[in-house]
């Protein structure tokens, strides 16, 4: 055979061989929406890829194919900003139908147990989002909303838990779960949250089982140690804090950064009504919870009210860019979880709240156990 003969049926068998590899098929109708571009993305761990995509005609019909990947991947279909959200772990076809004017949340996809519980969640989660909506908007005093949120949230994730990823955790739908978002912030906290890292725990063991060598699998496992490090409850030495300064100021004195590297004590408000809030950013009650407490900060700041909100976030870029636009005063300590403030003040669990005459007397705690249902009423008896 002649050089250039060889050549050509090289390329012929490597053409053959790409076409032969193993691929799966994602095909079905969206009505109402012809002349749109439908766009086919793969979300992968470092954010969206796009794969491909089509224009619709009348009927709606589309068809993509694509190489089959070695572990469970998502993918998602795209409809101007309404989002359809599958799984993939074979070489299967999919068959989604869906209808323009509520693409992301009345579409049907058949034969997949995976991504029929991904929808469950997808509605789930458009459910909860819609009640948080509403909850911000209920102008409700900042005790309350702070209680309908806590339990909003809890419900959702033991729900969730219980039957979505505990249940069974070698499920692509229970990874799926676990990366869910409110309000830009993910619900599951594999970082800071100790029984939220058994949840990540409990899939990454299924997923590294089966799937070892892929990337999901692995940053999936280095989350865990990671958020099982900070976890950790640490040995700390017995902090000694002087009686005569206790007695002094009325409370122990915090010492920390604001946005622009200033430090800012907690003794010089002396002559104010503070809220000393403990609290982390990262969180999806964050937004909605600052929400009423700007509510409250901007109906008695003129009458001697401050907020001391101190971050526990290890992100300090994530804690500027969250705080920037907020009125009060915000500072927060490098250390996280394992401030000392924290122990001196007994801090079990995030967020939470005492309120400081203008003495610099602590008169009361609050946080996720005993409620904030008072506290509006508490700062008004004080002003």
């Amino acid at each position: 055979m002649k050089k250039g003969g060889i050549l050509m049926f090289g390329l012929l068998l490597g053409l053959s061989a790409c076409n032969n590899e193993p691929k799966f098929v994602v095909e079905g109708e969206v009505s109402g929406a012809e002349n749109q571009m439908l766009y086919f993305e793969e979300s992968g761990i470092e954010g969206v890829i796009s794969v491909d995509s089509t224009k619709l005609n009348a009927n709606g019909a589309f068809r993509f194919t694509q190489k089959r990947p070695i572990a469970p991947e998502f993918y998602r279909l795209r409809l101007k900003d309404n989002i359809i959200n599958f799984a993939i772990d074979s070489t299967e076809v999919v068959n989604i139908k869906a209808d323009s004017k509520n693409f992301a949340t009345g579409y049907t996809i058949e034969d997949s147990e995976n991504n029929i519980k991904i929808k469950e969640l997808v509605l789930l989660q458009n459910d909860l989002q819609n009640k948080v909506n509403e909850l911000g908007k209920a102008n409700l005093p900042l005790g309350i909303a702070q209680d309908s949120l806590n339990f909003l949230i809890n419900s959702y994730k033991d729900n969730v838990k219980r039957n979505y990823i505990f249940k069974e955790p070698n499920k692509t739908y229970a990874y799926f779960a676990l990366f869910q978002t409110l309000n830009g912030y993910m619900i599951f906290d594999p970082l800071s949250n100790k029984e939220d890292v058994k949840c990540f725990g409990a899939v990454a063991t299924s997923m590294n089982n089966v799937y070892p060598h892929s990337d999901r699998s692995r940053n999936l496992y280095n989350t865990v140690i990671k958020g099982m490090k900070n976890t950790r409850t640490p040995k700390m030495d017995t902090v000694s804090v002087p009686a005569e300064k206790i007695k002094e100021s009325g409370v122990i004195e915090i010492a920390l950064n604001d946005l622009n590297a200033h430090v800012q004590k907690l003794t010089d408000l002396k002559g104010k009504v503070v809220l000393l809030d403990f609290t982390v950013y990262n969180n999806a009650m964050s937004s909605t919870r600052n929400l009423a407490l700007r509510e409250l900060y901007n109906k008695y700041a003129e009458r001697g009210f401050e907020i001391y909100q101190v971050s526990l976030d290890t992100d300090e870029h994530f804690w500027k860019t969250q705080a920037d636009k907020l009125p009060w005063i915000c500072v927060r300590d490098p250390n996280g979880i394992y401030s000392a403030y924290v122990n001196i003040y007994g801090i079990s669990n995030l967020p939470t709240v005492f309120l400081i005459n203008r003495n610099n007397e602590l008169l009361k705690r609050y946080d996720s156990t005993t409620g904030m249902l008072s506290l509006q009423s508490d700062i008004e008896k004080i002003m």
